[in-house]
């Protein structure tokens, strides 16, 4: 199954790629790099920020100081 390029509905199944992930939160547009891998214990995954893609995806929202 090739990876998805949509954003996914609330409760759907979906299959990710094993490397490279990318995953965004749908309300703070905060982006993940997820890597999984399976092994003798089960499913690992491992997740670090991607600060250019978040930077990438939030320039579009119009976020405003709390202050305000």
């Amino acid at each position: 199954m090739s990876a998805t390029r949509y954003p996914v509905t609330r409760g759907e199944w979906f299959h990710p790629r094993m490397r490279g992930f990318r995953l965004m939160c749908c309300d703070c547009a905060l982006v993940h790099v997820v890597d999984i891998r399976t092994d003798s214990e089960g499913v690992a995954m491992r997740m670090r920020r991607d600060d250019r893609a978040t930077a990438a995806a939030r320039r579009p929202l119009k976020f405003t100081n709390e202050e305000d």
